[in-house]
């Protein structure tokens, strides 16, 4: 009865503690749902640290996946004239010829070339599983499958075609014009289709986003037309490689434009056209002449009826004379449209522009097949093989070997990722930079005998920090935040370095404050910095197995090679911290190193 009671007593007591803290059950309960809620982000951030520090990433089973495919060969024996011919003037200049680069050095010039940025470390494992005898080839395929290959050689056919400048806000959209660009690349669409879809554009900015190409230009002083002086030289440099500028307001006096005016007459070349072998011309008819003012006008002439009456309607054609007043003339003069040279060409019947357009892309046209391998060459090596990239001359002289590039490109339907496999798998892109034994010439780089050093341009030097501090590559199946942030900061550091504009080909030397950009700005250091997530540096600090395995692994991701003997020795007396702090800020100090060595910022 004892025990009975002294329950009911206990009972009472928490009935009257419940009933005086009616509260304190509700509490209990929200600090275990806390409890929970903790252990759960906690899961989630250990599972993503996990996932993003995996040592075995999607690519590695995506290279033995494409592995077994095996690679793209090139039919017919384009690849070994090419060599021969390359090879037969440098024996002619009597000049050593450089060993083969190692496939290190070759598929970063790739990665330069076709994305903008070295290899990542998760990309060089991956490359790791294959033959090494295919590793050049596999990689060049796997790039050009690749849509970041596509954005960035858009990129450089925008650079090239409306140039840097945002032009007209209401009017223009450079961001659908250079993703419009891309789709056509990454469908590897025939050039000649896509240019001449180009210079036929009509519509709005934003629905036929080609037609930027011209809005581009449009300016108070054009009244909403395009400026017909500027789609016109930017025609003829892209697609001609013809600077023909300064014939609008002279005549080239100096010499410095010829043309080669064909006297075949209309009817002859077409009834040759058909058994003519492609790009071939008849010495017999063809005559070198001196560009005259007439020629570029007549040319701008094709442009004059692309109009923008209705914004909402866009760019459309109308029937209107082209006026403009000529040298020692006192009033304009009603200038009929013409091509420069070869008007067998030039259909007779179509709209201007078709009928331009079907000109300016013949296979008989030699000049646009040229000034293509020029500029596509130029993607690929950093520089022009004829400079500049966008001034050829008609006649030549040529480089031996560049015809027969010019050929290929023509017999193929001007296939631009046939161009491109062509010029990566010769044996003058795989060449090394250097000799054993002495120091090449800059004739040596003339003539291909070594592949010539060429500086980063700065989108490249962001391109390359920023992958390099990642150990996972940046591409399509990253995360929009990683997208964000490369494309941000690649736009931030390569305001503050300095963007060499429309002639992006044209070299520059590296200046001081560039320099000490690299050294001392924010874009390495947030990089490099402690990060066990996002940062490369942290990354292989916290999980390579020894100091050697940890050396090497920086040097791959930031140079894309491995370390000699020398340099394994000399990083290792660097790494003699026992502590895991201190060890993570050698290996920061490591890549700062690295990042702004000399190596890192060319080319070879």
């Amino acid at each position: 009865m004892a025990m009975d009671s002294e329950n009911e007593k206990m009972d009472g007591g928490e009935t009257d503690r419940a009933a005086r803290y009616p509260n304190e059950s509700l509490r209990s309960t929200a600090r275990w749902k806390k409890r929970l809620l903790l252990v759960g982000c906690g899961l989630v951030i250990v599972t993503g640290i996990a996932w993003a520090t995996s040592p075995k990433p999607s690519l590695l089973r995506d290279a033995a996946r494409e592995a077994s495919k095996g690679v793209i060969d090139l039919d017919g024996d384009i690849l070994a004239r090419f060599d021969a011919e390359v090879l037969s003037g440098i024996q002619l200049a009597g000049l050593e010829l450089a060993d083969k680069a190692d496939w290190y050095t070759v598929c970063r010039r790739i990665s330069l070339a076709l994305v903008g940025t070295g290899m990542s470390l998760e990309e060089i494992r991956a490359l790791e599983q294959i033959e090494e005898s295919d590793r050049v080839r596999w990689w060049t395929e796997y790039l050009l499958r690749d849509r970041r290959s596509a954005d960035y050689l858009a990129e450089r056919l925008t650079r090239a075609t409306v140039g840097t400048n945002e032009g007209p806000f209401l009017i223009f959209r450079r961001r659908k014009y250079a993703n419009w660009l891309a789709d056509e690349l990454y469908a590897n669409s025939p050039y000649d289709e896509l240019v001449r879809k180009l210079i036929t554009a009509n519509g709005s900015w934003t629905d036929a986003p080609q037609v930027n190409f011209f809005t581009a230009t449009i300016n108070d002083n054009t009244n909403d037309r395009p400026d017909l002086v500027q789609i016109t030289g930017r025609t003829a440099r892209s697609f001609l490689a013809q600077r023909i500028d300064c014939l609008q307001c002279h005549r080239d006096y100096l010499g410095n434009v010829n043309f080669l005016a064909s006297t075949q007459s209309t009817d002859k070349a077409e009834q040759n056209e058909g058994s003519s072998p492609v790009g071939s011309t008849e010495s017999d008819s063809i005559e070198l002449r001196e560009g005259e003012q007439e020629d570029f006008h007549r040319l701008a002439a094709f442009f004059a009826g692309v109009v923008m009456e209705n914004p909402f309607v866009g760019l459309r054609n109308k029937t209107e004379d082209y006026k403009v007043r000529l040298l020692d003339a006192s009033e304009e003069t009603v200038i009929e449209h013409a091509v420069p040279y070869m008007p067998e060409l030039l259909p007779k019947d179509g709209a201007p522009r078709q009928r331009l357009a079907h000109w300016l892309t013949h296979p008989k046209n030699r000049a646009f097949a040229r000034a293509t391998v020029n500029r596509v060459w130029a993607m690929l090596y950093g520089r022009a093989w004829i400079q500049p990239v966008d001034s050829i001359p008609l006649d030549g002289p040529f480089p031996k070997g560049f015809e027969l590039l010019v050929d290929d490109f023509i017999q193929h339907r001007f296939d631009l990722r046939r161009l491109i496999r062509v010029i990566i798998y010769s044996e003058a892109f795989q060449r090394d930079s250097r000799f054993k034994a002495g120091e090449p010439t800059e004739k040596h780089e003339e003539l291909l005998a070594v592949f010539p050093l060429t500086q980063l341009r700065p989108e490249q030097v962001a391109g390359a920090i920023h992958q390099a501090c990642r150990i996972k590559a940046i591409n399509e199946a990253s995360s929009i935040i990683s997208r964000l942030e490369l494309f941000g900061g690649i736009n931030n550091f390569t305001q503050a370095y300095g963007d060499r504009g429309d002639d992006e080909f044209e070299g520059c030397p590296i200046t001081i404050p560039q320099r000490l950009l690299v050294m001392n700005g924010d874009f390495i250091h947030e990089r490099i910095n402690e990060n066990p997530v996002m940062n490369a540096a942290t990354r292989i600090s916290n999980l390579a197995t020894s100091d050697d395995a940890m050396i090497r692994a920086v040097y791959q991701a930031v140079l894309n090679r491995l370390p000699n003997e020398t340099e394994l020795a000399a990083f290792r007396e660097e790494l003699c911290d026992d502590k895991e702090q201190g060890k993570r800020i050698q290996v920061e100090d490591i890549y700062w190193t690295l990042l702004n060595s000399t190596e890192f910022l060319w080319n070879h």
